[in-house]
């Protein structure tokens, strides 16, 4: 059932990763499930950006001396980070937003739409044993030098996917009652 789904999905970070490759059909798959997602005034928002193979080693060198450039006081255990995780994937999808020319809804809208989108495939990662994380770091405002990017398009952050061997770990979440007022 979906609930089980949902409650059991999980963050899974490049460092869990083995080794086996995903397959482009499966990725497909992923991306025609992001396509269904909701969205007002049917904008469609969402907007991905593939990476596999040496793409992604050649955007973790990018992010990396990204951030060399642009910290005054960078971190080697970040930059080290930055390098490596996108090479540990087995695939990674730069999650990007194509804002409505016309302006027709609210910005937060489109983002919600695109979040939901990468709800869709989060859902169905964890149906078929992948492991993925969202990652959006504040590097994701230069992607445009890395990639091409349409007028009115930005980068969200980016969905980091591997297959995984160990059980992912389990999660407590505080009880809905403390979260919920109900009014009559």
């Amino acid at each position: 059932m979906i609930f089980d789904l949902i409650k059991n999905r999980r963050s899974i970070f490049p460092a869990q990763y083995n080794d086996k490759p995903i397959e482009k059909e499966t990725i497909q798959q992923l991306l025609e499930a992001a396509n269904w997602a909701p969205t007002h005034k049917k904008t469609e928002p969402w907007r991905f950006k593939v990476l596999m193979g040496e793409s992604k080693a050649k955007l973790g060198m990018f992010l990396s001396y990204k951030y060399m450039e642009t910290e005054p006081k960078p971190k080697q255990i970040k930059v080290k980070r930055l390098l490596e995780n996108p090479k540990r994937a087995g695939a990674m999808i730069a999650i990007c937003m194509q804002r409505d020319p016309n302006e027709s809804l609210p910005e937060w809208e489109e983002v919600a739409a695109t979040a939901m989108a990468v709800q869709n495939m989060w859902l169905c990662c964890a149906e078929m044993g992948i492991g993925c994380y969202w990652s959006s770091p504040g590097l994701t405002k230069y992607m445009d030098e890395f990639i091409d990017m349409e007028e009115g398009e930005k980068c969200l952050g980016f969905f980091y996917m591997g297959y995984y061997d160990e059980e992912p770990p389990l999660v407590e979440r505080k009880p809905i009652e403390e979260k919920v007022e109900w009014l009559e």
